[in-house]
């Protein structure tokens, strides 16, 4: 699989030393959900998966894994994963863009579900998306000056 450059370091899927961090969905029907992430955001679909193994996808800098919910396992004997309620969200991924405007239009004619149009509001430009699953994205410009770090 591809290498992704980050600064002096290479993170790989899977990684071959060190550390690779993926965020994981629940999601009711991979291959729906990977075509979504690619369609809209340009995600590119490393494996797709069968039903019985997850889906790997590279978009931007993350990695993400797609796989159906389920009861409890040998190795997580308590934890049942399943989609999320789409009005009780207790995380989210944050999208960051240079150009709002662009990536709202862009983003809602390829099949993106927006909450609002971007609203103009503490100090950067923002609005929400929900995947097919009800996952909630964030997508936020920041005003200029305003620095992270």
């Amino acid at each position: 699989m591809s290498d992704i450059q980050v600064g002096q370091n290479s993170f790989e899927m899977p990684p071959k030393e060190g550390l690779s961090i993926a965020h994981f969905l629940t999601v009711s029907d991979i291959e729906r959900s990977a075509r979504y992430y690619e369609k809209v955001f340009g995600a590119r679909i490393l494996t797709l998966g069968d039903g019985n193994a997850p889906c790997y996808l590279q978009l931007a800098n993350i990695w993400m894994i797609l796989n159906v919910g389920g009861g409890p396992t040998p190795d997580k004997p308590t934890v049942t994963l399943s989609t999320p309620d789409p009005d009780h969200i207790n995380s989210f991924m944050n999208f960051r863009v240079a150009d709002m405007q662009a990536s709202y239009q862009l983003w809602k004619s390829r099949g993106a579900d927006f909450l609002t149009e971007p609203i103009d509001k503490y100090g950067e430009i923002r609005c929400y998306i929900r995947d097919p699953d009800g996952y909630l994205i964030e997508v936020g410009q920041s005003h200029a000056g305003v620095m992270y770090g």
